[in-house]
């Protein structure tokens, strides 16, 4: 598994809004997938991006970019994380286990 494939998973914010937190390769159309090696955590809902940041993932840290996605969603749901880069780029820049 890589995660040249992004990983997916929706999150049901306190207010009842459905946002879909992904965690990957995001996609350009201008460059290749396997050229690419940068992962990103994006957010966003049906209309547009909420938020996207970078990680220190490498492609090959599938299950550290589960264990991220696992913990974006929880804390969106409790609503102890807000979707927005600044309240997700302190998650972005560590390991999760």
């Amino acid at each position: 598994m890589s995660l040249r494939t992004p990983l997916q998973h929706d999150a049901t914010l306190p207010d009842g809004r459905v946002v879909h937190v992904r965690v990957g390769v995001p996609h350009d159309s201008y460059i290749r997938s396997r050229d690419l090696s940068t992962v990103a955590l994006e957010v966003f809902d049906d209309s547009e991006h909420l938020a996207a940041v970078n990680t220190i993932l490498g492609v090959d840290h599938d299950r550290e970019g589960l264990a991220l996605l696992r913990d974006v969603v929880e804390g969106l749901e409790s609503g102890s994380l807000a979707p927005t880069a600044g309240a997700l780029e302190p998650l972005a820049d560590r390991l999760h286990t």
